[in-house]
């Protein structure tokens, strides 16, 4: 009876020590999915933050184009007083023979504006165009970096799944160990 016990007692030695292993690969396991876990989280923080900077940058883009835009109307209503002013001069010549010298020299002058103006505005129109493109790539990288945020945050959502079921079988183990345990101490 007592070799019995005695391999009663072996065999349920065994089973716990099968039990404590368990229990000690399914605590490891946790607690690499919780530095998985982690890992997920300060990489979403990185791109929530990466949205952030591109969210400012779009900004700051926008806030040149809008000055960019003041540029050109500023320059296009000098373009317009000016081929006002030309006109004036024109019929001042045609009046005023006396005053032929002077007005030529306003003339010249009014088409030295009038290149300047041109050129404001064709500088305008490039750098408009520029911000355009550089808008249009920032709203590409800030959709990739969205993306990236989701597809982060449904790895930490899928990993407290596996987090949470590890926990759920690791309470398990331990219910069945108190129960092989139990009996033995009655």
């Amino acid at each position: 009876m007592s070799g019995s016990n005695s391999a009663t007692i072996d065999t349920v030695k065994r089973k716990i020590q099968f039990l404590q292993q368990q229990a000690d690969e399914a605590e490891e396991k946790a607690e690499q999915l919780q530095r998985e876990l982690d890992s997920e989280r300060q990489a979403r923080e990185r791109a929530e933050a990466d949205v952030s900077s591109l969210n400012r940058r779009i900004q700051l883009v926008e806030e040149e184009l809008d000055r960019a835009q003041e540029r050109l109307a500023t320059a296009l209503q000098k373009l317009d007083e000016a081929e006002k002013s030309a006109d004036e001069s024109e019929r001042g010549m045609k009046v005023v023979e006396s005053k032929v010298l002077k007005a030529e020299e306003i003339m010249e002058m009014q088409e030295m504006q009038l290149k300047e103006a041109k050129h404001i505005a064709e500088e305008a129109d490039r750098k408009y165009e520029e911000v355009a493109r550089k808008l249009i790539i920032l709203e590409s990288e800030q959709e990739r970096t969205e993306e990236r945020a989701e597809h982060s945050e449904s790895r930490g959502r899928h990993m407290d799944e596996e987090l949470k079921v590890m926990d759920q079988s690791l309470k398990s183990l331990m219910a069945s160990e108190e129960e092989v345990l139990l009996p033995e101490i009655n």
